[in-house]
Order: structure tokens, then C-alpha cells, then sequence
């Protein structure tokens, strides 16, 4: 296998390792020769994870094109989580009190270098903390009251490391890159208590009251007990078995917090932290489906060296789509060269990539649901009036927001666009997903592969009734067996 340390700058690196060659953030961003590169392995060290920041990018193509990515995108955005940071501190408090109890200041630090540190006696405490995170360079904070306390954990660059950590680091990263070290989480089994997440202040809630009251009602029927759950309430997520999240996700808000909390205590859990991740960025996906030659409108990724030549390959009108875009919220559409740049230079101030797509319009978009692997519903989305997306946030008239909509047997979908939706899911893995495609001049094309699709009373559940309800039910069920 390739093996790639990925950092920003190739002339300041200062370890020289057998057997991995050193590249450019932007070279492997931009470079086709990496986008088609198959069995690599790549070492983030970007000096910033922050979110959509080069090093963000890094680890999320890596994943949208199949190679192994340390850390990987969920490792850096638990970094950035202050809940679950909190999480970590009273789960590990047994070993960290245990670790520094001989330590007379007030303050520690911690640096620790591929999971190890340069004194011994930390090597256990470094070792779980890398454990969780997997990031290469990280420094913990701690501070003692009555009795320690993490105060920060955050990655660092090359250019933090103490001169004289530099040769003891060395020595690291060559026992490091000669191993294999992955873990996987846990699985446990028990009766089936369910939490369901609702956001009351959602502003673009996945399923209505209606919906949610039926999901309670068929479960009480499976012999399965489900609670309506909030944001306040990650204390007692581990109280329940399954996790069913209805709220809309995106990589920085609370359910992206419930679902890797979910994920660490061994809950069944629709869906997953990586679904959230690979889902709620644009970027990944147009990626993913390049790699799976599966066809979308012309979509090319933009960044501030090629933002010129967009409009040569996708043409005019434009839709532009900031990378976490969800329901419509953060798509453009230009119509001319100057409307395109004064968009694009705006969205490249907030992400160092974004998508652009041409235009193609439609009628209605297909959306076909599908839980680990089955299609379960099919819908045909209909324009909001006098609109060119479902959604139009700025109409006047609440009606006006989004268009109607169609449901009917999955049976009487086009074979083509069924056979698309289901391989297009098989990119997230397993999980519960909404496909949308366009069918224009008798081609599908994919235009998002949703996670945490819309279940709502009286437009998904129109055909099937509670068997849609039921599936998802069942599917968290044998997650649990």
C-alpha cells in the first residue's frame, strides 16, 4: 500500500521516513494523480484541522477516495467537541488522576507523538488518549483543583514541538509508520429502550409531529419502549439502547455529538457519525460518486486556483453549493459571469473548497429512501411554486416553501434510477439515506445522497403506511441481535 504523509508545507518537514513519501496539502487536493490513486494510506499533518480548513479537506477526501485516512474526519471533529471532550475527561478520570498524582504545580501538559510521550511514566495515559483521537500531534492541558481536571486537548503542528522532543519524536514516527494500528468500537447487546433526538427549535425538522407520534405508537406495538429525547439530555443517552436521530444533522450542531456518543456506548444508532460526515459535505460526495462512476450533473470542485475556469465546464446558469449545505440552505444559483464570482469568492471566504454544478432543470426530483441497503419508500419532489429548488426558504407564503410531492410503489420507479439510488447508498455504508436524482433527456443523475432523510407523516408514509415507520424500527432492532 501508498503511503503518503500529507503537511503543508514539504520543505519545513523535518523527519526523514523510510518507505512514505511527503506531499503538499494543496498537491493532494488538486493533483488528479491522487484522486485515482487506489490502496493509499494517508498521514494527515496538517498544521490546522480546523472545520473545512486544507488538513479538514485532507482527511475527508482521503475517505471519499477509498484510502485510509490518520486522523480521519470524525477523529478531528470529536477534537473540536467541547461535549464530548467532557465525555473523555470523566471517562478516563480513573487513570488521569492516577497518572498525575505526583505532580506537585497546578498545571500539566501533556504532548504526546504517535500515542507515545518522551517520559515513560505517561506512556499509559498517552496511549488512551491516542486511542480515542488518533491524531499524530496532541497536546492535553490539564489543571488541578481538587483534583485534575482537562483543560484543553487540541492537535498541534511540527513547528510546536519542543528542539528538544525533536529526536525522541523521530523515533516515534519510525515505530509508528512500521504498524497498523486501528481500532473499532464496541458492540454490546441488551433489551431494546429507544431514544428518539427531536430539536424543538429545528428549523427544518426530518419528520413532523405526526410522524413522530407514529414512530412511538408501532414501537410501543414491537414490544420496543421509545422516548422523545432533546439536545440537554446527552447526560442519559447511555440509559437507553438504541439511538434514532430526528433532528437535522450537520457536522458542528448536537447530533453529530449524540451519534458518536452513541457510537462509543455501543448503541444501536441510525445514523452513524461517518454517515453524518460523508453526507453533510458536498465535497466528499462529489468526490465519491466521481470515484464510483456514477453520474451527476458536471460538478467540479472549486478552490481559489481554478475558480476562473469553473464557468468554462459547467456553463451558465450555475448552482454553486457551500460543502455542509442542507434542505436548500447555502445553493446559489449564478446566471451570469458576475453574479458566479461575486458568489463564489463570498462561499470561498468560509470554506477552502466548494462545489460547483451546472444547471439542470426538472419538473419534480426523485427521492428514494433506502435502511442498510433496501429501498423503502419512493417520492417524486415536485419545484416550490415558481421556484428551481424543492425548497424556497424566502417565499412569502409558508405554503409557498416547498413543493408537493408523490408517493408510490417502488415498483413503479424507472430501473435505472432505482439501481442508481441503491449504489449510491452503498458509498455511505450502512444506514438510512435519502437518494434525490434527476432525470434529464431520459439520463439520471444524482444530485445528493442524503442522510437523516425527511420521514413525515402524509408524504413518505403515503403509499406503504407504517411499513415505512416499521423498516427503520426493524433495522435498529437488528443492529442490537
Amino acid at each position: 500500500m501508498n503511503k503518503f504523509i500529507v503537511v503543508n508545507q514539504p520543505e519545513e518537514w523535518r523527519f526523514s521516513i523510510e518507505n512514505l513519501t511527503i506531499i503538499s496539502s494543496q498537491d493532494y487536493l488538486t493533483n488528479p494523480e491522487f484522486s485515482l490513486l487506489k490502496k493509499a494510506r494517508i498521514f494527515n499533518l496538517c498544521k490546522d484541522y480546523s472545520y473545512q480548513s486544507k488538513g479538514y479537506y485532507v482527511s475527508l477526501l482521503a475517505e471519499a477516495r477509498g484510502h485510509i485516512a490518520v486522523p480521519t474526519v470524525q477523529n478531528i471533529v470529536d477534537l473540536k467537541d467541547l461535549k464530548l471532550v467532557k465525555i473523555v475527561s470523566e471517562e478516563f478520570d480513573d487513570i488521569i488522576q492516577q497518572s498525575l498524582k505526583n505532580i506537585k504545580s497546578q498545571d500539566f501538559i501533556l504532548s504526546i507523538y504517535f500515542g507515545q510521550n518522551v517520559a515513560q511514566k505517561y506512556k499509559g495515559l498517552s496511549t488512551m488518549f491516542y486511542k480515542h483521537f488518533q491524531v499524530p500531534f496532541l497536546r492535553i492541558k490539564f489543571n488541578h483543583n481538587t483534583k485534575w481536571h482537562i483543560q484543553s486537548i487540541k492537535a498541534i503542528s511540527q513547528s510546536e514541538i519542543p528542539l528538544d522532543h525533536i529526536e525522541s519524536v523521530h523515533n516515534f514516527a519510525n515505530q509508528y509508520f512500521s504498524k497498523k494500528r486501528y481500532d473499532t468500537p464496541k458492540l454490546t447487546t441488551s433489551d431494546f429502550d429507544l431514544a428518539i433526538l427531536v430539536n424543538p427549535n429545528d428549523p427544518a425538522p426530518p419528520s413532523n409531529p405526526k410522524a413522530l407520534k407514529r414512530f412511538i405508537d408501532l414501537a410501543e406495538k414491537m414490544n420496543i419502549y421509545a422516548e422523545i429525547i432533546e439536545p440537554k439530555d446527552l447526560s442519559r443517552l447511555p440509559s437507553f439502547d438504541a439511538l434514532f436521530i430526528r433532528q437535522s444533522t450537520e457536522v458542528n450542531n448536537e447530533a453529530y455529538t449524540f451519534a458518536r456518543k452513541a457510537q462509543q456506548e455501543g448503541l444501536a444508532l441510525i445514523d452513524y457519525p461517518n454517515a453524518i460526515l460523508k453526507c453533510c459535505n458536498k465535497v466528499y460526495m462529489a468526490e465519491a460518486l466521481e470515484n464510483a462512476h456514477i453520474d451527476t450533473p458536471k460538478t467540479i470542485i472549486v478552490h481559489k486556483n481554478n475558480k476562473h475556469k469553473v464557468l468554462g465546464f459547467t456553463g451558465l446558469p450555475c448552482v454553486l453549493k457551500a460543502p455542509d449545505s442542507t434542505f436548500s440552505f447555502g445553493v446559489k444559483k449564478a446566471k451570469t459571469k458576475e453574479e458566479y464570482h461575486a458568489l463564489v469568492s463570498e462561499m470561498l471566504k468560509e470554506s477552502d473548497l466548494v462545489i460547483a454544478q451546472e444547471f439542470c432543470p426538472s419538473d419534480f426530483d426523485w427521492r428514494i429512501g433506502i435502511i442498510d441497503d433496501k429501498p423503502f419508500f419512493a417520492c417524486k419532489y415536485y419545484m416550490a411554486k415558481g421556484h428551481w429548488q424543492i425548497y424556497n426558504w424566502s417565499a412569502k407564503d409558508k405554503d409557498d416553501q416547498d413543493g408537493n410531492a408523490d408517493c408510490l410503489a417502488i415498483e413503479k420507479v424507472p430501473k435505472k434510477v432505482l439501481n442508481m439510488a441503491l449504489k449510491s447508498a452503498k458509498l455511505m455504508g450502512k444506514g438510512l439515506y435519502g437518494i434525490d436524482i434527476k432525470v434529464v433527456n431520459n439520463k439520471p443523475m444524482v444530485i445528493e445522497i442524503n442522510d437523516n432523510p425527511n420521514i413525515d407523516f402524509g408524504v413518505e408514509d403515503a403509499f406503504y403506511g407504517d411499513l415505512v415507520y416499521q423498516d427503520i424500527l426493524m433495522a435498529l432492532k437488528k443492529r442490537l441481535e
